[in-house]
């Protein structure tokens, strides 16, 4: 389901319990338009078969209608587990696809309706989603949310069957994610179902609704510093310093989770003077500077895989990606036609 709608009603109180209204997935033109209250009554009168075949054609209209998706232009999905996971690992890239009309699509896993000290339930998700919004229009890229409490991200069967529709809708050639160890439950669990999904997106029968890949794409981790059960290697690493001012001023846009802290901030983040709150957010600004630095660093020796010398050892700031072993294993002149920044 995607966060189409969330209960007005939802103050936070109880935020563990499932949000009662029906998300249902809107389709892509008027001309395919299916109101909700069409919806309703078919719910009303039983007609769950007919319901069932209803939304099934919906997901396949959607997929017909996949923006520029015979353009020529390379599409990218990335997933992450909350609303600022991909804008973290992969926005300078995906600033840098898109300013060259490639397609990129960041979906958020779950709906971030913990994910602040202060605030949560559906008024919490809802100002997640329009900072996101906000970030993804000054990137250039599209986004979406599903409606899967934060906390709550598991490896169900339903939930491989939305990424695997997701990712076949997109008509992706490549898909981001997280790796499978991380600190974060749902980063973990979202890391499992973007390996899972792998394999099912080529599969005829499974999720029949949604037209299968013919050929898979190619899968790539973010990066991280756990070690156990083995480090991140990137097999790609791209310079971002002519977009690292966009990126910064996306992240920016997120202060529910950022200048505000997120789930473990609190009130003394927050000052009332103008000129420390100036303060604190440029602190906010220098250590995403500093981490995406620290990328540039770690991994100097792979940036000259892929840029000249001396260009290499100039990179101040960088974004890799490890290549994962389940989807298409590209050689180098593929990887390039994928990431196509290196001239």
């Amino acid at each position: 389901m995607f966060l189409a709608e969330i209960d007005q009603n939802d103050s936070g109180e109880g935020c563990g319990q499932k949000v009662e209204t029906l998300a249902i997935p809107q389709p892509m033109n008027e001309g395919n338009s299916m109101n909700r209250s069409v919806l309703h009554r078919i719910i009303a009168r039983g007609g769950l078969v007919l319901l069932v075949a209803m939304l099934a054609h919906l997901q396949t209209v959607r997929a017909a209608d996949a923006p520029g998706d015979n353009d020529g232009k390379l599409r990218i999905i990335c997933f992450g587990a909350h609303p600022d996971d991909c804008e973290l690992q992969a926005s300078g890239t995906a600033a840098l696809w898109a300013a060259k009309g490639h397609h990129v699509l960041f979906v958020s896993v779950s709906n971030g309706d913990i994910g602040h000290w202060r605030e949560a339930g559906g008024p919490l998700a809802r100002r997640r989603k329009a900072e996101v919004d906000a970030a993804h229009k000054l990137l250039g890229i599209e986004g979406r949310i599903l409606d899967i409490h934060d906390g709550e991200v598991l490896p169900t069967l339903e939930n491989r069957r939305m990424l695997t529709r997701l990712i076949r809708e997109w008509k992706a050639d490549l898909v981001m994610g997280p790796r499978p160890n991380d600190y974060h439950p749902d980063h973990r669990y979202t890391g499992v179902l973007v390996q899972d999904a792998a394999y099912m997106v080529t599969v005829p029968h499974f999720c029949p609704d949604v037209p299968f890949l013919k050929k898979n794409p190619a899968f790539f981790f973010y990066p991280d510093r756990f070690q156990k059960p083995n480090p991140f290697q990137p097999d790609v690493v791209v310079s971002i310093d002519s977009v690292m001012e966009k990126k910064l001023n996306a992240l920016s846009i997120m202060e529910s989770q950022f200048y505000e802290g997120g789930a473990n901030g609190s009130a003394e983040l927050m000052p009332s003077d103008p000129e420390k709150q100036k303060q604190r957010k440029q602190e906010v600004r220098d250590g995403f500077a500093r981490r995406n630095q620290s990328i540039a660093t770690r991994f100097r020796a792979k940036l000259t895989d892929w840029y000249p010398a001396a260009q290499a050892d100039k990179v101040k700031y960088a974004e890799a990606f490890e290549l994962c072993e389940y989807g298409a294993q590209p050689d180098k002149a593929e990887l390039k036609r994928l990431f196509p920044f290196f001239d």
